[in-house]
């Protein structure tokens, strides 16, 4: 097996990761974003290009971006993503790994567009229903992360830029789901046991931009030369 994974920068990419990597060890040769062109963060997340090239260092994996412009299509995200899978089969990668819990739609939706590429779709956190158990996992295995991206029509924008931890699984209000998997946030992981050390990160401007809340996490380079690698 030779395993690119799709890394957005969260929780649910890290921990897969760390299935992974207990899994089938070795076979993760590289991690897999989309990156907005424009503004040069990841699609969605919006998390800077600096902090993604920080945490694929951390897992000591090459990182793999597939530039998209802004606006992108459907069809365009489609078209550029077909190329990239046909660059990924030809360096001899077999299979591409998700990290989604328990949406459907979304997991066919993956399934199909991959159908007849040459990669198989792995999902190493596949149904997970019960996602507090899995948050209350993720916290206790030493996994570090922030709300980079939330969603007010269902989530206050004070939550942005908030650590993922108890305190914050605790004050989620109802109907939120604590891994997020309906889009309610999104995180941006910054410690945990599939990273070599630690990412410094800051909080920095939140915005509201296209309907959602962006928490700006600053990479910070001399506090992270001060962290000793575990």
């Amino acid at each position: 097996m030779k395993v690119l994974l799709s890394w957005s920068s969260g929780k649910d990419a890290a921990w897969s990761l760390h299935r992974l990597q207990r899994q089938h060890p070795g076979a993760v040769a590289g991690l897999l974003t989309t990156m907005n062109t424009a503004f040069d963060r990841v699609a969605m997340h919006g998390v800077r290009r600096a902090v993604v090239d920080a945490q694929a260092a951390a897992a000591g994996l090459p990182l793999h971006v597939v530039p998209l412009p802004w606006p992108c299509s459907n069809a365009e995200y489609e078209r550029l993503m077909a190329a990239a899978v046909a660059g990924f089969v030809r360096d001899g990668f077999t299979h591409v790994a998700f990290g989604d819990l328990f949406l459907d739609d979304v997991r066919q939706y993956r399934i199909d567009r991959l159908a007849g590429t040459g990669l198989t779709p792995l999902f190493p956190l596949w149904r997970t229903t019960d996602t507090r158990a899995l948050a209350d996992e993720m916290i206790a295995g030493g996994l570090r992360a922030h709300l980079a991206t939330v969603d007010p029509r269902v989530l206050d924008a004070s939550f942005a830029g908030r650590a993922f931890d108890a305190a914050l699984l605790a004050d989620l209000p109802p109907g939120v789901d604590p891994c997020g998997e309906r889009g309610e946030f999104h995180t941006c992981v910054a410690d945990g046991p599939m990273l070599s050390h630690p990412i410094a990160l800051d909080v920095g401007e939140v915005v509201t931009r296209d309907g959602f809340v962006f928490a700006d996490l600053v990479p910070t380079p001399a506090r992270a030369a001060a962290t000793p690698p575990r």
